[in-house]
């Protein structure tokens, strides 16, 4: 009995021990160790590995791709992610060691981003180009984000203008122009229309152009130049990751118009006066001996280094070189409830000017410094409740010297294209400013401008707030959500703050290179005043904004077997002002239904419903619609057999009507009539004599009929894929047809008595394609090639421009592009005594033709130039054509990229002042043309005598063609145990520059001329040379 009592308890102790151990094994979890690579079996650096439904157990691969994460069964399943790869879920079963392969995901993540929402891109049927955050890294050194976009997506044409720090952003135009009064593009940051210059680099998450009616309808009366949608980087659920950059960018002068020096110049003149002789004996004058001219290039002594001064000013204003400096950090993560993305970005952009001291307390110059600062929260309150928060402040300093309210910026360059080598010196030997006192006007001391204007900055500090709400539905109807967001933007400019010193000059002296005698400019026991005067600033009412953004959204997606409806309503409403403005209004309601069967056959139908108060009462609101249709061929059955060569290929097409109310303060209210006190009006009539009411009067006459300009697009598309991915693209043909364009500037009658009002009279068409092609090649598990071509034509012809009906066809608007370039056209040149007296007779200055002129085309034949022989030349200032060509290689850690970018069809003046206004001015336009050889391409400029205005032909038309090497970039990726050890995910260095080399027959580097006209140029271009590192925590 005793046995079995003890029998019984070993056996119960043993089966309480098993037990136990049972239970403890089965809460012991499992550890499971793997890689992550990609499809060339390249390690995945920062891959996230979660368990499924436990979103706080994920980890991140480290610099080989390898992970090691524990799981608490066997039947746990594991999800793999990567940004631009399709994600995997793997189940865990008996395998302790898993290699995982994620294979490029050719959408973007599956998803591009499109007005209010995301759609898949294999269902896209509109003319949407994506780019991200990967891309525009590569162009790390560059101050804007609109610079980075050059290149880089097809149907983008940007146009740069000017170096100047804080303002090199360029203009954008997508596609081609439509209309006179607007072609900037509609831009949104996070689905809110804001500025794109301070959004920084390392916020982008995506970029997205949308370009035909099918995408941009939805924003109605804002699309019609098309739409820019940024998105800003949010955070995922997982570890919290920090990530570092920062880069140091040289900066040098790109290319300005090559001046002749002294002695070259006064050979010039000597030329000219000479062939001046006949017809102005009274030039000899000017005629400089040759022994005198030696000493500008080989002065004896100092004396002489001051009496014959040979200045190369781009040398005495610029820098060899000029510093920018660029520094990000960020922090992205998240749990089940709350994913966060935080960053701060500052930026500096250094002076090419250098800094002359002037022994009064300051230094002038150039500069810009901005601090952004980001935080992108999501809270995920309930399953079906999401709270969103993007909080953004700017602050930007531009530094400049001081301008006061209608200072000329030009004087700070205008050495380089208006002032004389011999002139005068910049800084004489003695320590005094020089002047020319011939004519000091006309013959600026930049150098003296920049030391004694004084200084002064502008802040612009802008912030921005949005909230967003996201509810799920599925309770009312399955795949319904609701959105509501709500934005706050709030911008205040602060100008003139700092030291003003005009009108406090310098004593300034020139000497004489005929006699030696020194001309002061003031009396010689003149002393400058020291007394400058500070400012503390003031608010710009002209910039101050403030704008109210409400939205209410439903979205509703099912899938019923392989049809797939979505469903999408909005309502927004916009109040938005600048300065002392009255608010304006913009009002949206806007749809969007498509349907999409067994990803085959897909149809999308947009419209919106627009208000604006730019317009009357009976015409504020009015609807625009869109239709397209997409088939995706390759998912037909007849295709399989081809299917191995043939990846996709997928046609679309579109049509749809766009509205645009962005027409600018200058056409608010035209649709009213506006009375003014006091003064008198006219009477209608040839005599125009004054109205007898004299106390309230009509000063403009009101159009009440005024309506939206309408643009209806057509877009025909194909994107195809052959040999598993190596060539993919798409091309896309598109025509515009632009209607109802408002004419401020009619063609009237004179004795009409005032100004027509404006009226929807103007008619343009569009018309172009785009092709883009991608090669994309994995040679093995290190290496990778790759190429991306773009390709964009597009021109545009006015059809109507309400143009004065007698005048000749060649003369008017219609039936040429917009901005058309139109001048005298010269042929040959006049040759002969014969081809003197047989030329058409000059309208002005007919009696100081001479031989070696331009022989000016007598266009409509009457025998005499004037302004009806002015007729179309060449292009405009838009190029009709962009080219865009990358290609990289990647090999284990080292990755090489270089980009080209190139225009033609383009026309652009530059107006070199020559000799103009008596001052040795004279540029390397290339060779003069000598009667009797009939050697060179130019006439000889003029000194002592006035050419006529049409003398100089097409002198100062440039082809604007150009190509340039854009972009290049030399980078490694470290992956040693070194950098473990350093307890880094990863740490990236590399080396890039912009705009590294140009060929072009433009004599200088600007592709246009919006910031600062031909003859007076702008701040340099610039080169720039980047070095930088990019680490991860």
């Amino acid at each position: 009995m005793i046995e079995q009592v003890f029998t019984f308890k070993r056996t119960a102790a043993l089966c309480l021990m098993g037990a136990f151990c049972s239970l403890n094994a089965q809460a012991q979890k499992i550890t499971v160790k793997g890689s992550v690579v990609d499809g060339t079996g390249e390690p995945l650096i920062g891959a996230t590995v979660k368990v499924k439904g436990d979103a706080t157990s994920g980890v991140i691969s480290d610099m080989d791709g390898n992970f090691q994460i524990s799981v608490p069964s066997e039947n746990s399943s594991l999800i793999i992610t990567y940004i631009g790869m399709e994600s995997q879920t793997i189940k865990v079963g008996k395998k302790r060691q898993l290699k995982v392969t994620l294979t490029d995901d050719n959408t973007l993540g599956e998803v591009v981003v499109v007005g209010y929402g995301q759609q898949k891109k294999a269902s896209i049927v509109g003319s949407i180009a994506q780019t991200d955050a990967k891309t525009l890294e590569r162009h790390a050194g560059v101050s804007s984000l609109g610079q980075a976009l050059t290149g880089n997506l097809p149907g983008v044409i940007t146009s740069a203008s000017t170096g100047m720090p804080g303002e090199e952003d360029p203009k954008i135009v997508i596609r081609t122009q439509t209309s006179w009064n607007s072609s900037d593009p509609l831009v949104l940051v996070d689905g809110v229309e804001r500025a794109m210059n301070t959004v920084d680099l390392s916020s982008v998450e995506s970029i997205s152009v949308l370009k035909d009616a099918s995408a941009t309808a939805v924003y109605g009366v804002k699309g019609g130049n098309g739409v820019i949608l940024i998105t800003t980087k949010r955070g995922k659920e997982g570890k919290a990751a920090v990530h570092v950059k920062a880069n140091a960018t040289m900066k040098v002068v790109s290319k300005l118009p090559e001046k002749y020096d002294s002695y070259d110049t006064l050979l010039l003149l000597n030329r000219t006066v000479e062939r001046e002789l006949g017809i102005s004996p009274n030039g000899w004058g000017s005629y400089t001996p040759m022994e005198v001219i030696d000493k500008y290039r080989h002065p004896a002594n100092a004396e002489e280094w001051d009496r014959y001064p040979n200045v190369d000013w781009q040398k005495e204003l610029f820098n060899n070189t000029a510093m920018s400096y660029n520094a990000s950090a960020d922090v992205s993560g998240g749990t089940k409830f709350v994913k966060y993305f935080a960053a701060v970005d500052f930026a500096h952009e250094g002076d090419l000017f250098k800094t002359f001291t002037n022994d009064r307390g300051y230094s002038s110059g150039f500069s810009y410094n901005r601090l952004n600062m980001r935080a992108n929260l999501d809270f995920n309150l309930t399953k079906t409740t999401q709270f969103s928060a993007n909080l953004f402040g700017s602050n930007g300093v531009r530094n400049k010297p001081w301008l006061g309210a209608s200072g000329n910026i030009n004087a700070f360059w205008g050495s380089v294209y208006k002032a004389a080598p011999d002139a005068m010196r910049p800084i004489y030997s003695d320590g005094t400013y020089g002047y020319y006192s011939p004519r000091p006007a006309d013959c600026p001391n930049s150098v003296q401008s920049l030391a004694r204007s004084g200084k002064q900055s502008t802040t612009n500090t802008q912030i921005t707030t949005d909230f967003i709400l996201t509810q799920k539905l599925d309770f009312v109807t399955k795949g319904l959500k609701f959105t509501g967001k709500l934005s706050f933007d709030n911008t205040m400019v602060e100008i003139e703050r700092g030291i003003a010193d005009l009108y406090m000059d310098p004593q300034r002296k020139w000497i004489n290179p005929d006699s030696g005698d020194t001309v002061w400019e003031q009396d010689i026991n003149y002393y400058p005043s020291t007394a400058w005067s500070t400012n503390g600033g003031k608010v710009d009412n002209r910039a101050t904004y403030r704008r109210l953004y409400y939205l209410l959204q439903l979205d509703w997606n099912r899938k019923f077997g392989n049809h797939e409806v979505t469903a999408m309503g909005v309502f927004n409403r916009n109040q938005y002002n600048t300065g002392n403005q009255l608010k304006h209004y913009r009002e949206d309601w806007v749809f969007r239904a498509t349907y999409n069967y067994a990803m085959r056959y897909f149809a999308e139908f947009n419209g919106c419903y627009n208000g604006s108060e730019m317009f009357g009462p009976d015409y504020r609101f009015k609807f625009f619609p869109s239709a397209s249709l997409g088939w995706m061929v390759t998912e037909e059955p007849f295709m399989k057999k081809i299917k191995k060569y043939v990846d996709m290929l997928k046609v679309r097409a579109s049509w749809g009507r766009i509205g645009d109310d962005n027409l600018g303060e200058a056409y608010r209210f035209q649709y009213a009539d506006e009375y003014a006190y006091g003064g008198t009006g006219w009477l209608m009539g040839t005599n125009q004599s004054d109205s007898p009411y004299t106390i309230y009067r009509q000063s403009k006459i009101g159009n009440p009929n005024l309506h939206w300009e309408t643009t209806e697009k057509k877009n025909l598309g194909f994107d195809f894929g052959f040999l598993g991915g190596l060539l993919t693209g798409s091309l896309d043909i598109f025509h515009d047809h632009r209607t109802d364009i408002l004419i401020k500037n009619r063609t009237i009658p004179s004795y009409f008595g005032t100004s027509a009002p404006v009226a929807n009279l103007g008619v343009v068409d569009g018309q172009g394609y785009e092709l883009s092609l991608r090669l994309n090649k994995s040679w093995n598990r290190n290496l990778r090639t790759w190429a991306n071509f773009n390709m964009t034509h597009a021109t545009n012809e006015i059809k109507y421009a309400d143009d004065p009906s007698l005048r000749p066809a060649y003369r008017k608007n219609a039936g040429y592009a917009i901005n058309q370039v139109r001048t005298y056209i010269d042929n040959g040149y006049i040759r002969s005594w014969d081809d003197y007296y047989a030329g058409p007779t000059l309208s002005e200055q007919d009696g100081n033709k001479l031989t070696g002129d331009y022989q000016i085309v007598d266009f409509n034949g009457d025998g005499k130039i004037d302004t009806n022989d002015q007729a179309p030349y060449k292009y405009s200032s838009i190029p009709q054509n962009t080219y865009s060509t990358t290609v990289g290689m990647e090999w284990k850690g080292l990755s090489l990229t270089v980009q080209f970018y190139g225009v033609t069809n383009v026309t652009r003046q530059v107006n070199f002042p020559t000799f103009e206004r008596e001052v040795h001015v004279a540029f390397n336009e290339g060779s003069y043309y000598e009667v009797g050889s009939n050697a060179g391409t130019l006439p000889l400029p003029r000194w002592t005598t006035v050419a006529d205005g049409s003398a100089k032909g097409t002198r100062y038309y440039y082809d604007g063609s150009f190509l340039r090497l854009k972009n290049a970039e030399l980078a490694y990726t470290f992956r040693g145990a070194w950098v473990k050890k350093a307890h880094l995910n990863s740490l990236r260095v590399y080396l890039n520059g912009d705009n590294l080399l140009l060929w072009t027959k433009m004599p200088d580097d600007r592709e246009n001329n919006f910031s600062g006209d031909s003859a007076n140029g702008a701040y340099p271009t610039v080169r720039r040379f980047n070095l930088g590192f990019d680490l991860t925590f």
